[in-house]
C-alpha cells in the first residue's frame, strides 16, 4: 500500500522555486502536447461509423461509441501526470529508461487507431497492441522503482490495453475473410 509520501510528487521545496516550478510546468505542459497529439492523430482515422468497421462482426463485449472518447481523455490525462512525476524525480539512469519507455509506449499507441482503422489491418494493429502492452508494462515497472504514484497511475491504461487487446483478437477472430494476411499488413 502507499503511504501520503509516495504519492506526494513534485516535492513542496521544487514547486516553491520559481524556475524549478517553470520547468516542471514546462515538462508537463510537454507530456500532455505528446498525449494529446497521440490522441489527435489517432481520432482524425477513428470512426465507428465507417462502413468497413460497421461491416466488421464484433464480440458482445464491445462497448458503445460513446465510452472511448471519456476513457481516452482520462488515460491520456494520467499518461501525462504519470510522464511528469517520473520527469520530477532526479535525474538517473531509472528515470532516463522509464521515460524512454514512455516515449516507446506513447508511439505504439500512436499507431494503433491509423493501422486499425485508417489501414483497416486488425492483425497488425493487434501486433500493435501486443507492442503496446509489453512497453508500458515495461513503463510501468521501471517508473515504479522512480515514482509509485506515476507506476500506479498506470494501472487503469494496463487494464484498458488489456481489454482492447482482447477485443482487437476478438474481432481477428469472427471475421477471418475480411482480415488482410498478417505478413501484408
Amino acid at each position: 500500500m502507499l503511504d501520503r509520501h509516495e504519492l506526494n510528487s513534485p516535492s513542496l521545496t521544487m514547486l516553491r522555486n520559481p524556475s524549478l516550478r517553470t520547468e516542471s510546468l514546462a515538462a508537463l505542459g510537454t507530456f500532455s502536447t505528446l498525449a494529446a497529439g497521440a490522441a489527435v492523430w489517432g481520432a482524425r482515422v477513428t470512426s465507428s461509423r465507417q462502413p468497413w468497421y460497421r461491416r466488421l462482426r464484433k464480440p458482445p463485449f464491445q462497448p458503445p461509441s460513446w465510452v472511448f472518447a471519456p476513457v481516452w481523455t482520462a488515460l491520456y490525462g494520467l499518461m501525462s501526470v504519470s510522464a511528469w512525476r517520473v520527469w520530477n524525480r532526479p535525474a538517473g539512469p531509472r528515470r532516463s529508461w522509464a521515460l524512454a519507455l514512455w516515449g516507446v509506449q506513447m508511439g505504439f499507441n500512436a499507431l494503433w487507431s491509423p493501422l486499425f482503422f485508417g489501414a483497416h489491418r486488425p492483425r497488425t494493429a493487434l501486433v500493435d497492441i501486443a507492442a503496446l502492452g509489453v512497453s508500458l508494462a515495461a513503463y510501468t515497472g521501471v517508473a515504479r522503482k522512480v515514482d509509485r504514484g506515476a507506476a500506479w497511475m498506470m494501472v487503469p491504461y494496463l487494464a484498458w490495453v488489456g481489454f482492447a487487446s482482447a477485443l482487437n483478437e476478438e474481432i481477428v477472430r469472427r471475421n477471418p475473410r475480411r482480415m488482410p494476411s498478417l505478413g501484408r499488413g
